[in-house]
């Protein structure tokens, strides 16, 4: 479905062709107005963490896809340390409503209002006893601060490069703080290798989005990585094509690239060590890594 940056992008019918990068330049967002609509900052960590809006939810599907995976991962490690489960950077309950489902008392942590909303709509539908076993609240992740303590907590979805990195330890220590003994944090992230980054800074891919509504939509994403200040930014140039019309839409993802050896520094800092890492290799110069840490005491 991706095409990797460097070969040639499938040929797209001129009617659902979306607005290539290009026509921005490098360093700007194309102004909102004919029928362009421009989303930003909405898609922190992890893309697929909540759809930007309900017409996004096919795209947010398409990206969720490949990492759908996790939640049995994550579940397996909740049965070895039961709950409470606080979940940072829940989105719309991607991972604390199959929780609750299982049984897990979840408290669920997003700075998106409306997203906590749908969380909450969606364990409601299901039963009483789900809703129960959730809690709901709304806070950054920068300047956290816990009052529960829990038997496991999960930065997942690569919810971690979503934390600037000046920012990371004190939240790390929070986290550890509030971890009841023999307790547990899970984390996952996109580790890459530095000469790759050098090499190419700037990736460019392109996918259609599976939709079964009638609409036909095609992604051009591009990737920008900034080696000084270690972040990366990722946009979706989206065309969704209807009967009549065709509406364009912008979405960006910013993050902060991840140094493995100074996150494992910070993890030990705050009272943590890397019990288990488990990689997956995502291309020649990428790989995702998910670390359980547990409590030093």
């Amino acid at each position: 479905m991706h095409t990797p940056s460097g070969t040639s992008l499938p040929v797209v019918p001129a009617a659902l062709a979306p607005v290539l990068p290009s026509r921005y330049g490098l360093d700007q967002e194309p102004a909102p107005g004919a029928g362009i609509r421009v989303t930003a900052d909405t898609l922190p960590g992890l893309e697929s963490v909540s759809p930007a809006d309900e017409n996004s939810v096919w795209l947010h599907d398409a990206l969720l896809g490949p990492h759908s995976a996790d939640i049995v991962r994550y579940l397996s490690l909740a049965r070895s340390t039961g709950g409470p489960v606080l979940d940072l950077g829940s989105g719309a309950g991607r991972l604390a409503v199959p929780f609750a489902r299982h049984g897990f008392a979840v408290e669920a942590v997003d700075r998106d209002a409306s997203a906590l909303e749908r969380l909450e709509g969606w364990a409601r539908r299901i039963g009483p006893q789900v809703a129960g076993l959730v809690v709901t609240h709304r806070a950054e992740l920068t300047g956290l601060r816990l009052e529960g303590s829990y038997r496991l907590a999960l930065l997942a979805g690569a919810m971690v490069t979503a934390v600037p990195p000046a920012s990371r330890p004190g939240l790390l220590r929070e986290v550890a703080a509030h971890l009841e003994t023999g307790g547990a944090l899970a984390l996952d992230y996109t580790a890459h290798q530095l000469p790759g980054l050098i090499a190419e800074p700037r990736r460019t891919w392109a996918f259609q989005v599976p939709r079964f509504d009638g609409i036909d939509e095609w992604v051009v994403a591009r990737q920008v990585f900034d080696l000084p200040s270690m972040s990366e930014r990722i946009t979706y140039y989206a065309a969704r094509t209807g009967k009549l019309s065709t509406e364009r839409v912008v979405l960006t993802t910013d993050k902060w690239i991840v140094d493995p050896e100074r996150l494992t520094a910070e993890l030990q800092s705050a009272g943590l060590h890397i019990e288990g890492r488990r990689r997956h290799r995502i291309d020649e110069r990428t790989e995702s890594v998910l670390l359980v840490c547990r409590t030093d005491d």
